[in-house]
């Protein structure tokens, strides 16, 4: 029986929009996002950077299994062979679905289990900074809980 090798990028997207003074008042933002939006901007990423070869490649392989609105974070999985490529494509991403974001590859794990792990522990770290930035954390102290469960069960669900 043949083992498939996978790769998996746990990326994290910063939103630069928030930055921009003028673009707070749109209400297109990263909460905007999902998957499969991910998913066809690395696409055209990888046909604008690798050309036909490197979606070919690339393509059979590429999924986006998770995506947070909350966090922002996102795990992919692609072929081992071909994880360079994606990566790449990761990392020259500019806009998602005309949002301008800066894509930041966190971990590069070869299971499944690993990017979970690591997933969650970056969750916990931004949600520790979200409660920081709060004035009166208690009124949000729920809801974080909430959310922290909620994704940790997501995480831990995701098969390969």
């Amino acid at each position: 029986m043949v083992r498939f090798k996978n790769r998996w990028l746990l990326v994290e997207f910063v939103d630069t929009s928030t930055a921009d003074v003028s673009a707070r008042n749109d209400p297109l933002s990263t909460r905007s996002l999902d998957g499969r939006l991910i998913y066809n901007a690395l696409r055209d990423s990888v046909v604008t950077n690798f050309g036909d070869t490197g979606w070919g490649a690339v393509g059979m392989s590429l999924t986006v299994k998770y995506f947070s609105p909350t966090t922002n974070l996102c795990i992919i999985r692609v072929a081992r062979d071909q994880h360079r490529i994606a990566w790449g494509a990761v990392t020259l991403l500019t806009s998602v679905h005309d949002v301008r974001i800066i894509p930041r590859v966190i971990h590069v794990s070869g299971t499944i289990k690993h990017a979970q792990l690591s997933a969650i522990a970056h969750n916990r770290e931004v949600i520790a900074r979200f409660r920081t930035k709060l004035k009166n954390a208690a009124l949000h102290h729920d809801s974080y809980d909430d959310y922290l469960t909620r994704s940790t069960r997501e995480i831990e669900a995701l098969q390969d």
